[in-house]
C-alpha cells in the first residue's frame, strides 16, 4: 500500500508539470511537456504505475522513469554552458528515449528493467554527444536492449559520429541474442561486415535454411556460394544442383568424405537403390550417435523425413492398396529383395499409414530373411535405432509376444528394461509417448509384463527423484499413473489426478455454441479409387431419408441439420477429384461459410486415408473439442491435434478407418447430442462393443482408441500442464 501510495504520488506530480519548480524558457516548455507526455504513458487509466508484477520493482523503476527523468530535465533547463539549441536537442533525445521504452517495454529482450541501465548510459551518450564525441563506447559495453533505444536517440537533428558504427555493433549483438535470425538478418544487411563469420554460424544451426538462401540469386546468395567454409561451401554446391534435395541426407557422409555426390547420382533416380543407400546410411548415422561416441550427424532430420516419405509413398501405400489382393507374391512383391533391415524401418517409419495386414506381412518377412531370426540381433543390427516404437508397434498389432521370444529370456528383460529407461534423455516426447501408448495392448495380452513395465517406471521415477531431474520426475510420474489406470480394478481417476480436463465424458453444454447449437465438420477426400467418394455416400446414408435429420448440399458441401431433438449441425465437404484439387477447394469454401456465419465445430472428423490427415490438421479449428481421426494417431498426429486443441478429447484407429465402425461411432455420438445428454464415452465403448462380436468385426472395432484409453493423448496434455508448456 506505502509503495502504491508513492507511485500515485509521483503521477499526481506528473499531471501537476504544468508548474514547474524551476524557470523554464518559453521556447522549450513544448518539449518538456512532450517528455512528460511519455512518462504518463507509463501509467495505467487508474494511476497506478505497474510495469512489473512486483510493486518494489515498479518503485525502482517509477524512481528511474519519473524522479530521475525529471532531474534531468531540471538540468538540462538551468545548464548555462549549453546553448537554447543543445537544449532543445538533449530534450528531444530524451523524449525519443521515453517514446521508445514505452513502444518495446515487456517485448523480447527490453524488460522493464532495463530503465536505471537505459537512463544511465543515455546521460553518459548526451556528455559524448554534446562534445562531438563517438557514442559507440557506450553502445559496446551495455545491452542490444539498451543500445538499440539509445541510438534512435542521437540520430537528430545532425547523427552522432558513432551511430553508423554502433548499428553494426547492434546487429552482431542481435545476432548473437538470436542465432534463428542470422539469415533474415544478413538478407537485409547485405553489407555487414561479419557476415561470414555468421553465415558460418547459421550452416551449424540450420542446414536447411541455410540450403535455402544458397541459392538465392542475390548479395547474400553469393556471398554463401563463395564461402571459405567447407560445409557452407558443400551446402552451396548441393543448393546449386537440381537433384539438391535429394543430396541433403546424406550430407555427413558427404562431408566426411563416406560418400560422393557421383555415388548417390547412380541411385537418385531408382526409388528402390535410393531407399536401400538411405538405409545403410542411417544405420551409420545411429550407431556413430552411440556412446562412448555419441556424434552430432548433420542433416539427420532431413534424412529421417527423405525416408518417412519414401517408405510411405513407394512402398508402404502400394501394399496398402493391394490389401484386398489375397496372393501375397503379388500384394508385396514391391518388398522382394529388401532385407531384415529395410524392412524394419519401413514398419517404424510408416507408423502412421501402414495397415494392419501390411503390418503383419512385413513383421512376418523381416524373420523369414534372417539367417538365424532372433529379435535382440535385430535391434542390434539397427544399433538400437527406433527401438521403443517398433515394440509399441509390435505391442499394437499383438506381435510382442513373439518378438519377445525370438530371444533368450534375459535378453528379452533387459530390452523391456531399456524399453522403459532414461526417457529423460530422449529428444522431445515421441518415445516417451510411445512407452505409454504401448501400455494398454501389453496390458491387455500380457498382465505379468505389463506389471514388470509399471514396476520399471516406480524405479526410474525413484531414480530421477535421487537426481533431482525435473524432466524426468514429470514423466515417471506420468507414466505410473497412466500405468496404473489401466488396471480397471484400480479405478484411478486420471483427470483428477493429472489435473487435466475429464478424459471420460464430455459434457454437452460445452459442446454447444451460444444458441444451443452444435456444430460439426467433416472433411472428405475424393480419392481414385474411389474410397473417398464411397465413404462420403455411406456417411450421407446415416441421415437420407432419415425423420430426425434434415440434407441440403451444394456443389461444394452438404449440411445437416437436426429436426428433431436438440440442435445438431453437420457440414461434411463433397469429396470432389481432378487435376486442380476440387476437393481442398470445397473445403476452402466451407471454411470460409464457416467463419462468415461465426459457426465454430466442437466436433471434428476426418474421413480419408491416413496421408489425407495433415491436410484436415491444417485446417482443425482451435474451436473443437472431440477429435475423430478415424485414422493413425501416431505421436506427430496426436501432438499437432493438442497443439491446436490442448484439451482435445481425441478417437483414433491403429489403421485406416473402417465405414463399418467409424459410423456406429458416430451414431452413438450423435444419438447421445440429439438427446441433450453428456457423452459418457465408457458407456458409449461397453455398448459399441456389444455389437462386434465375431472375429473379425471386433478386430476391427479394437483398432479404435477412445479418449480414456489414448494413453499417448492424455500423456501429451498432462505433460504440458506438468511442466507450464
Amino acid at each position: 500500500m506505502i509503495i502504491c501510495a508513492i507511485s500515485c504520488l509521483l503521477f499526481q506530480n506528473i499531471l501537476a508539470q504544468t508548474a514547474y519548480s524551476f524557470k523554464i524558457a518559453t521556447d522549450r516548455m513544448l518539449f518538456h511537456d512532450m517528455v512528460d507526455k511519455q512518462q504518463r504513458l507509463l501509467y495505467q487509466k487508474d494511476g497506478s504505475f505497474k510495469l512489473s508484477p512486483d510493486e518494489s520493482i515498479n518503485l525502482q523503476l517509477a524512481d528511474v522513469l519519473i524522479r530521475r527523468v525529471d532531474r534531468l530535465q531540471e538540468k538540462l533547463e538551468l545548464d548555462t554552458l549549453m546553448t537554447g539549441q543543445q537544449k532543445v536537442k538533449s530534450l528531444k533525445s530524451l523524449e525519443t528515449l521515453l517514446k521508445g521504452f514505452n513502444l518495446h517495454k515487456n517485448h523480447r529482450d527490453f524488460p522493464a528493467a532495463i530503465a536505471a541501465p537505459l537512463l544511465a548510459a543515455f546521460e553518459e551518450c548526451l556528455a559524448l554527444d554534446r562534445n562531438g564525441q563517438s557514442i559507440e563506447p557506450v553502445i559496446a559495453r551495455n545491452s542490444y536492449s539498451v543500445g538499440k533505444l539509445l541510438i534512435d536517440c542521437f540520430t537528430f537533428p545532425t547523427e552522432n559520429p558513432g551511430v553508423q558504427s554502433s548499428r553494426t555493433l547492434l546487429l552482431t549483438k542481435y545476432l548473437e541474442l538470436h542465432p534463428d535470425e542470422i539469415l533474415p538478418e544478413l538478407n537485409k544487411n547485405p553489407g555487414y561486415p561479419l557476415a561470414d563469420h555468421f553465415i558460418k554460424v547459421a550452416a551449424r544451426r540450420d542446414i536447411r535454411k541455410l540450403y535455402d538462401y544458397a541459392a538465392a540469386r542475390n548479395t547474400l546468395g553469393n556471398r554463401i556460394r563463395n564461402h571459405p567454409d567447407s560445409l557452407v561451401k558443400m551446402i552451396a554446391t548441393i543448393a546449386a544442383s537440381k537433384s539438391g534435395q535429394l543430396y541433403f541426407p546424406f550430407l555427413d557422409d558427404l562431408m566426411k568424405g563416406g560418400i560422393t555426390l557421383a555415388d548417390i547420382d547412380k541411385v537418385k533416380d531408382n526409388d528402390f537403390a535410393y531407399y536401400r543407400l538411405m538405409v545403410k546410411t542411417r544405420i551409420s548415422y545411429a550407431h556413430r550417435m552411440l556412446p562412448p561416441h555419441r556424434d552430432s550427424v548433420m542433416g539427420m532430420q532431413a534424412l529421417t523425413e527423405r525416408m518417412s516419405s519414401k517408405a510411405k509413398q513407394y512402398f508402404i501405400r502400394e501394399i496398402n492398396a493391394l490389401h484386398s489382393v489375397e496372393d501375397e507374391r503379388v500384394r508385396f512383391k514391391r518388398l522382394e529383395g529388401l532385407t531384415p533391415q529395410e524392412l524394419y524401418y519401413l514398419v517404424v517409419l510408416g507408423e502412421d499409414e501402414i495397415y494392419t495386414s501390411s503390418y503383419l506381412n512385413v513383421y512376418k518377412r523381416i524373420f523369414q530373411r534372417m539367417s538365424i531370426p532372433r529379435s535382440d540381433s535385430l535391434l542390434l543390427s539397427v544399433n538400437g535405432d527406433y527401438f521403443r516404437k517398433f515394440l509399441k508397434m509390435a505391442a499394437g498389432y499383438n506381435t510382442l509376444s513373439d518378438f519377445l521370444g525370438k530371444m533368450d529370456k534375459e535378453n528379452a528383460t533387459t530390452t523391456m528394461k531399456a524399453f522403459v529407461i532414461r526417457l529423460e534423455d530422449a529428444q522431445g516426447l515421441e518415445e516417451a509417448v510411445d512407452v505409454a501408448d504401448s501400455y494398454s495392448s501389453i496390458m491387455d495380452k500380457d498382465p505379468a509384463l505389463a506389471r514388470f513395465i509399471l514396476d520399471e517406471a516406480k524405479w526410474n521415477y525413484e531414480r530421477n527423484v535421487a537426481n533431482d531431474n525435473k524432466r524426468g520426475i514429470v514423466i515417471y510420474n506420468l507414466l505410473k499413473i497412466l500405468f496404473e489406470s489401466a488396471d480397471t480394478a484400480s479405478r484411478t481417476d486420471l483427470s483428477k489426478q493429472l489435473g487435466i480436463a475429464s478424459v471420460y465424458n464430455h459434457d454437452y453444454q460445452s459442446l454447444a455454441d451460444e444458441q444451443g447449437r452444435v456444430i460439426q465438420q467433416v472433411f472428405f477426400y475424393g480419392d481414385e479409387d474411389r474410397d473417398g467418394q464411397l465413404s462420403y455416400e455411406s456417411f450421407m446414408g446415416m441421415f437420407r431419408g432419415r425423420p430426425e435429420w434434415k440434407v441440403q448440399t451444394n456443389e461444394n458441401w452438404a449440411t445437416i441439420t437436426s429436426v428433431k431433438g436438440k440442435p445438431v449441425w453437420i457440414f461434411a465437404n463433397r469429396p470432389l477429384l481432378g487435376s486442380d484439387d476440387p476437393d481442398a477447394r470445397a473445403q476452402a469454401k466451407l471454411n470460409d461459410y464457416l467463419f462468415e456465419k461465426n459457426l465454430k465445430p466442437t466436433i471434428v472428423i476426418h474421413r480419408g486415408h491416413s496421408y489425407h490427415l495433415p491436410y484436415t490438421l491444417n485446417q482443425l479449428a482451435p474451436s473443437a473439442k472431440i477429435v475423430v481421426l478415424g485414422s493413425c494417431g501416431g505421436y506427430n498426429n496426436l501432438n499437432e491435434v493438442l497443439t491446436i486443441c490442448e484439451d482435445a478429447q481425441i478417437i483414433s484407429s491403429k489403421q485406416v478407418g473402417t465405414k463399418t465402425v467409424n459410423e456406429p461411432i458416430l451414431q452413438a455420438i450423435n444419438n447421445t447430442l440429439l438427446s441433450g445428454r453428456d457423452i459418457d464415452w465408457i458407456a458409449i465403448w461397453r455398448n459399441l462393443g456389444s455389437r462386434f462380436t465375431n472375429n473379425a468385426s471386433k478386430e476391427k472395432f479394437d483398432d479404435y482408441i477412445p479418449p480414456y484409453k489414448n494413453l499417448g493423448a492424455i500423456f501429451i496434455r498432462a505433460y504440458r500442464k506438468s511442466m507450464g508448456e
